[in-house]
């Protein structure tokens, strides 16, 4: 049966920036979906804390992370070419090695190649909400999701979403709430004040300029 996939392929052009990031970058920072789970301690080097993106889009929440936390690990996957491209463009620039990009679906990098009980960190920042109702089977959070996240990350590992829908958000809070394994960080048990690590973007001040809100969760896994 096809697997319904919470995200549509665009089309988009290349800058020459963008297409130097994959030209050069992707030899040095990309990895493949089909060379299965690879030892991210020897892709790396060492041995660190391990934070996860799942559709980082240009990139530039992902370039600020890494180049804040030199001792940190990130795994980065997003399926838009002209955003692989700019965050390998980024890398090179900065300079910056803690890095690690898959250009496929990120669901089937979790399911492939992440090792169970690996990940320190998984982010999901502004995901497409899917809007109408008859679409809501395409967002990605779904009680599955939920399971597959609570599986690959350790034992008190967090998954960190934001959304600048508010019933996103409380969709969200709903499907997890409702997942074992989970605690809600949130002293309310809603929304987390909006964490300091995560960057803001340029279209999210934008956002704030114009009075949308941005709602941030957090569910650490407990067991």
């Amino acid at each position: 049966m096809r697997t319904i996939k919470s995200f549509v392929m665009r089309a988009g052009r290349m800058t020459d920036g963008q297409q130097r990031g994959l030209d050069q970058g992707l030899p040095r920072f990309g990895l493949e979906l089909t060379a299965g789970a690879p030892d991210f301690d020897a892709v790396f080097g060492r041995s660190a804390p391990r934070t996860f993106e799942i559709g980082f889009g240009m990139g530039h929440s992902l370039l600020e992370m890494a180049a804040a936390a030199p001792e940190q690990d990130f795994i980065g996957v997003e399926v838009h070419r002209p955003g692989v491209g700019a965050l390998l463009n980024g890398l090179l620039t900065q300079n910056l090695t803690n890095v690690r990009v898959y250009q496929c679906d990120a669901l089937e990098v979790l399911r492939n190649c992440i090792a169970d009980a690996s990940l320190d960190r998984l982010l999901l920042f502004f995901p497409d909400p899917w809007h109408k109702s008859r679409h809501h089977k395409r967002r990605i959070v779904q009680p599955e999701f939920a399971q597959l996240v609570r599986q690959k990350l350790k034992i008190g590992g967090v998954l960190h979403m934001a959304t600048d829908w508010q019933p996103y958000a409380e969709y969200m809070q709903e499907v997890l709430q409702a997942a074992p394994g989970f605690r809600n960080q949130a002293q309310d048990g809603g929304c987390v004040p909006r964490p300091p690590e995560r960057p803001t973007t340029k279209f999210e001040r934008r956002g704030e300029r114009l009075g949308h809100g941005v709602w941030d969760l957090k569910f650490q896994r407990i067991d």
